[in-house]
């Protein structure tokens, strides 16, 4: 893919327009059930690793609203998720994705199967924070937690795979 986006650009320096193409970005969809913790910090991630990515998130159950332990937790490290809405994967169902990832701990009975048209499937699991269960603080730790985890398997994850097909 980078080698195209290359010859478009030298051919439209060649051919005086000066237009540069931009490199074609990858389509990611990350999926959960209620799309309102674990796959909304994922996106965020993901869009703050490389604006290139066209990243998504979505669930079969979605939430009414984002958790609002996840976005504090996301705000503790500089990504603002509080303008996500969860939504319902099948607004996606027609669309062709370069990655489609589940990130619902238990994928077999939590996670959707999306029937899309899709490049690779991968599963990265992650307990779901919304169980916690405690004082506000002790939920912000779970929180935080599962945000470290994220970060930290999806940093390895664009670093080794994704960053490849750009």
């Amino acid at each position: 893919m980078k080698r195209i986006a290359i010859l478009l650009a030298l051919s439209a320096l060649v051919a005086g327009t000066g237009a540069v193409a931009a490199p074609p970005a990858l389509r990611v969809l990350v999926l959960c059930t209620g799309n309102s913790a674990r796959s909304q910090m994922t996106e965020g991630f993901l869009k703050s690793f490389d604006p290139r990515l066209e990243v998504y998130s979505a669930g079969t159950n979605p939430s009414p609203r984002v958790n609002p332990f996840a976005i504090k937790a996301m705000q503790e490290v500089g990504i603002d998720i509080s303008g996500g809405t969860p939504k319902n994967v099948s607004q996606f169902l027609g669309q062709p994705f370069d990655y489609v990832i589940t990130v619902c701990d238990d994928a077999d009975k939590n996670c959707p199967n999306f029937r899309g048209k899709v490049g690779h499937r991968t599963h990265i699991g992650f307990p779901d924070p919304a169980k916690a269960t405690g004082t506000d603080e002790e939920k912000m730790k779970i929180f935080r937690t599962t945000r470290d985890s994220i970060r930290t398997k999806f940093r390895e994850y664009y670093d080794n795979v994704l960053s490849k097909g750009l």
